[in-house]
């Protein structure tokens, strides 16, 4: 493995994007806790608040989270029984459902998240345009990279997988 100069920005900037991807989890933790749900509980909620307005359906949610649809079920009848989903029909495909969170999910999302948020507005809050337009590409490129890695990883999976033989 090449040597890394440890003292240039840019590597210095790719180890920050990991740290980041490490806290991601603990953060994820940490708001679930904040709303009393499970942690997969609230990676779920989470993705449904994402996919708006396009309906997901539990086999949809099951393939984000890298879980069963039956595990996927069963997380989404507890957001259910908590009052922080529900059920709806699909608006295209009358044989599914679509999963449609709670305004009450909305304000327990907003009320864990809002120490967050408020630290992150600050930080932004004094960027000169230029500055912010800069940040804005480098995270949507770097969402671009991550996206594409997680997907590529999806096609692999499904290509080793037996089942998904034709």
């Amino acid at each position: 493995m090449p040597a890394f100069d440890r003292t240039d920005v840019r590597f210095q900037v790719g180890m920050q994007l990991r740290e980041l991807l490490r806290l991601a989890p603990s953060v994820h933790s940490r708001l679930a806790s904040d709303i009393g749900i499970g942690v997969t509980d609230a990676q779920a909620l989470d993705h449904a608040m994402a996919a708006l307005p396009e309906p997901l359906g539990v086999g949809d949610l099951a393939h984000n989270l890298g879980i069963r649809s039956a595990s996927a079920t069963v997380a989404v009848d507890r957001l259910v029984s908590s009052g922080h989903m529900q059920r709806a029909a699909h608006p295209t495909d009358k044989r599914r459902t679509s999963l449609v969170p709670t305004e009450s999910a909305y304000a327990d999302a907003r009320r864990a998240a809002a120490p967050l948020v408020g630290a992150i507005r600050g930080l932004t809050a004094d960027l000169d345009d230029p500055t912010a337009e800069r940040i804005h590409t480098f995270l949507a490129e770097a969402i671009d990279v991550l996206r594409a890695f997680a997907d590529h990883a999806d096609a692999e999976e499904s290509s080793e997988d037996p089942s998904s033989a034709p």
